[in-house]
């Protein structure tokens, strides 16, 4: 995308449109009750969402997303922005760039996708997600707009295009300061690049999407980097290979930017693992912060935090002459939850939920069940989405599991639990696999493995289970356990 954004001969006026800026005020409606009737609101505007083409595919063009923000007069300019592109640990580095942030003082917007339970976890302010009735009024107030252009483009805009000018919208309603969007699907053309983001974020690049964004990781990372568009913003840039980092390097210099990379610049420099999470030395870019504690498990989390610390230090404009709150730093990390992300639910057998959907994070979540944990039998409860590489999940996760429970979520997407024990089969071998077509049955079936070890073993700290392979998968058992949507 050209740094220069086309304009239209349409107007806010001309729609008759107003969006109702709130006060501060006003955001205690962010915690009131939801009714019924909120409910059904919710659903149908769910199911109207639904009905436009999905977040799975994209349109090499941001022309839609572009006439709608001009149409509303241009809100997401309202604030300033970081932007976070890569292909994993983006909502987890967006959820710790955030409570930073808030802790330093700032009203934050956040937007990640996809959601987990409800699609209000998608659009959040200061940390809570849109209350159902405020969803249904940005969705309704935009809605002329957003008519406006599907009839004058002749193609609607996606679901994940609709709300992606929702959350500006809505962040532009509140008010906010500052957002930390999360890119939905590759960067160049993802709906969210109509942003002039003050930092542009690129965490590890793997294969992903690769329908979409390339077969290699320079074609991917290629993609990832067209969210760096601006010689004023910073670029930072987490742990990569070299191939997707000569990428990303390449095209910060010919934008012409600043650029700080993990391992170089910042990065991580102890981490030690505590309970409920782990303890951590970052080196920023202005300096060292020492006693973090992050109530997140995994090396993996340790990076993404250095590269959300960094962000943060970037957008403030910390360097050498002046550091951030340092206990504000701790309090913020202290702070961060990163809902389905190596989450524990259950405490006998000790339980957790991953979002993992790809070969890349679960490399990082069988390194972080082996790194932090000490089971002497882990059982993995999998089900995985049709379109992903079920293979390649397995294989990375096989040396961290003892035995896999194979399920399927209730997607439409979802692969055929049979079907996918049978690839199973080919990577644990037959006596490690059991298919139990339904979560719950299949969580079931592996307690009772869990047990069985834990009457073995005499220990009860010994046997765990890990339910993962989707965030379809990893929602649904976030629903089986009660956990609200966060």
């Amino acid at each position: 995308m050209d740094n220069e954004k086309d304009t239209y001969d349409i107007s806010l006026e001309d729609t008759g449109l107003r969006l109702n800026l709130g006060t501060e005020e006003e955001d205690t409606a962010l915690k009131r009750p939801v009714s019924e009737a909120d409910r059904a609101a919710l659903a149908r505007v769910e199911a109207e969402l639904a009905e436009r083409w999905p977040e799975t595919e994209i349109d090499p063009t941001l022309e839609r997303v572009a006439m709608v923000m001009d149409i509303l007069g241009e809100p997401q300019k309202a604030y300033k922005v970081i932007h976070v592109a890569g292909t994993n640990g983006k909502t987890s580095t967006v959820r710790m760039a955030e409570s930073l942030l808030r802790e330093l003082g700032h009203r934050v917007g956040r937007t990640t996708s996809p959601h987990l339970q409800s699609i209000t976890e998608r659009i959040a302010v200061d940390g809570t997600p849109l209350h159902p009735s405020d969803f249904v009024r940005i969705y309704e107030e935009i809605k002329p707009a957003v008519e406006m252009v599907d009839e004058r483009c002749g193609q609607k805009l996606s679901f994940f295009e609709y709300i992606t000018c929702m959350a500006f919208a809505a962040f532009a309603d509140a008010p906010i300061d500052v957002a930390v969007v999360e890119v939905g699907m590759g960067g160049r053309w993802d709906a969210t690049n109509v942003v002039d983001a003050d930092v542009d974020v690129i965490t590890p690049v793997g294969l992903d999407h690769t329908e979409y964004l390339g077969d290699t990781l320079a074609e991917i990372a290629g993609e990832k980097a067209g969210i760096i568009r601006s010689a004023d913003a910073v670029a930072i840039v987490g742990e990569q290979d070299p191939e997707a980092m000569n990428v990303i390097l390449e095209r910060s210099v010919e934008v012409g930017c600043a650029v700080a990379r993990s391992g170089m610049e910042f990065g991580v420099e102890a981490a030690g693992v505590a309970v409920g999470g782990q303890t951590l030395t970052l080196r920023g870019l202005s300096g060292e912060y020492s006693d973090i504690f992050l109530p997140l498990s995994g090396p993996h989390q340790a990076h993404n935090a250095a590269v959300a610390l960094a962000a943060v230090e970037a957008f403030s404009g910390a360097g050498r002459e002046r550091q951030l709150d340092a206990d504000a730093v701790r309090r913020g990390f202290a702070a961060t939850t990163s809902p389905g992300r190596l989450e524990r639910v259950r405490a006998t057998p000790t339980t957790f939920i991953d979002a993992t959907h790809n070969p890349h994070g679960a490399r990082a979540l069988a390194r972080a069940l082996t790194h932090d944990f000490d089971f002497t039998r882990l059982i993995g409860v999998l089900g995985v989405l049709g379109d992903k590489d079920a293979r390649g999940i397995f294989t990375a996760l096989e040396p961290a599991l003892t035995e896999v429970v194979i399920t399927q979520n209730s997607s439409p997407r979802a692969r055929d639990a049979y079907e996918l024990a049978e690839l199973a089969r080919e990577v644990f071998g037959d006596e490690r696999v059991h298919v139990v077509e339904n979560l719950p049955g299949a969580y079931e079936l592996a307690v009772e493995l869990a047990e069985e070890a834990l009457a073995e073993v005499g220990v009860q700290s010994g046997s765990g289970i890990v339910i993962t392979g989707s965030v379809v998968t990893a929602g649904e058992a976030r629903a089986m356990f009660g956990k609200e949507p966060a």
